[in-house]
């Protein structure tokens, strides 16, 4: 009996059909290449990104002597991409002191990577968005975090015995000059006196210029100001025609203003982020929060959808809706940081933090209606402004209940003028400078009420 040739050819049709499922599935599930790697240490902590062109599953646990996180990542194949995270990592990690990658398995990646400190990993798969295709992140977390307010006290108290010390420095060879015995042979065993030039007060004696010294750094209320430089990290921000990067040149602005303000004798700054690392919305006013912060400054230099925008724009929160269509723009664009960061949404605390962060009040947004029309006004002075008042839109950055706060575009770095500026360190300057006289004048007019805790 002679075959059916129309059964056989039902039969080949099966048989490829099969097989195209089972190279479709092998290419879904072992087909994912390694677009980049990336490693951003920081004190806060240090995060690894591996980015492919589809999505990653990892296993992890973590292991001891010597104390390693240990993650498999199914579907993947040893390649040179993979293996650059090894030279990724820093000798100055803070979390990090190496790390080793391995086929462990047919088409199982191994990755072990060595701690210098306890740590508690966060891993977690985030979906394409903006220029980033699937990324599988590690973010390792100290298991006892650190005291902020900690950190400012000492900090202001170093400052304080420096500051002491150099005082009785120059104090104690001002005294042995006035004190230097006259030479022998002149035949007088008395101190010469003290140069016409140099008149001697009360004030020159040790006991006497160290009280002064003591009655002008000594404070019972620190004044805190909370710097906020925007994005960071897997987060550029918005980019100038150049290449110009809004997270590092806010960083650089923000850096400067820090050390003019702790210069204020009374004021100490805190920066949410001091290097370049991500730092979700939620976390950057819970940072605020923790140090007891009088004021929240957050610093930016976005972009807009053309490139004549320009001048600088100071933005308060608004509880009916933003003050233009722009300010609405600006607000979603920045609420959208944490789409690009990168955040952990099951993180435990960020649904209690999305609840604190709609419990602003009326008096907070008053305050920063006010310090905002200081800061802009100083603004004002040294270059142009892209609109002659305060602004207010919905900014998640700026809900903290209890902090006025304010938004701060320092330009548009869209713009190739103003781009430039951004990059002169005249301009940078001349804008701290701006800065810091509008946040003097704000508490000079609106002294910090008591704090619950003592700095």
């Amino acid at each position: 009996m002679q075959p059916d040739p129309r059964m056989s050819r039902r039969a080949a049709l099966r048989a490829m059909g099969t097989l195209a499922l089972l190279l479709g599935s092998r290419e879904l599930a072992f087909g994912a290449s390694i677009v980049a790697v990336r490693v951003w240490p920081a004190q806060d902590y240090t995060r690894v990104t591996i980015e492919s062109d589809a999505a990653l599953s990892a296993k992890h646990f973590m292991a001891e002597n010597p104390s390693r996180l240990v993650i498999d990542v199914d579907g993947l194949e040893l390649s040179p991409s993979l293996r650059e995270l090894v030279g990724k990592v820093r000798s100055d990690d803070p979390y990090i002191a190496g790390v080793r990658v391995g086929q462990n398995l047919p088409r199982v990646v191994r990755l072990v990577i060595d701690l210098k400190q306890p740590t508690a990993p966060q891993v977690f798969t985030l979906s394409p968005v903006a220029a980033y295709q699937h990324r599988l992140v590690f973010d390792l977390y100290p298991t006892q975090e650190h005291d902020p307010l900690l950190a400012l006290i000492r900090d202001k108290e170093a400052a304080e015995q420096q500051a002491a010390k150099a005082v009785r420095d120059a104090l104690g060879e001002f005294i042995g000059k006035v004190d230097k015995p006259m030479s022998a042979a002149s035949g007088v065993g008395l101190a010469t006196a003290p140069p016409a030039s140099v008149p001697v007060t009360a004030a020159s004696t040790p006991n006497a210029v160290v009280t002064a010294q003591q009655h002008q750094t000594r404070f019972d209320r620190l004044v805190v100001v909370a710097l906020d430089p925007g994005h960071g990290g897997e987060d550029p921000g918005a980019v100038g025609p150049s290449g110009l990067r809004e997270k590092d040149v806010v960083l650089q602005v923000a850096l400067q203003l820090r050390d003019e303000i702790n210069a204020v004798p009374g004021m100490r700054a805190m920066l949410t982020r001091d290097a370049d690392f991500f730092v979700p919305l939620h976390e950057r006013v819970r940072k605020a929060r923790r140090v007891q912060a009088d004021l929240f400054v957050s610093i930016h230099a976005d972009a807009f959808f053309t490139p004549e925008a320009r001048g600088a724009s100071v933005f308060a929160l608004s509880e009916r809706g933003a003050s233009s269509s722009a300010a609405r723009w600006m607000a979603d664009k920045e609420n959208a940081a944490d789409l690009v960061g990168g955040v952990n949404i099951k993180a435990k605390d960020a649904s209690v933090m999305r609840t604190l962060l709609d419990m602003s009040t009326t008096a907070q947004i008053k305050d920063s209606m006010k310090i905002g029309h200081e800061v802009l006004g100083q603004i004002g002075k040294v270059g142009r402004l892209h609109k002659g008042s305060v602004e207010q839109a919905g900014f998640a950055v700026l809900k903290a209940p209890d902090i006025p706060s304010i938004l701060v575009e320092t330009a548009f770095i869209s713009n190739p003028e103003e781009e430039t500026k951004l990059r002169d360190a005249k301009y940078q300057s001349q804008l701290v400078d701006a800065l810091t006289t509008g946040i003097k004048r704000y508490f000079a007019k609106n002294p910090p009420l008591a704090r619950q805790r003592t700095l």
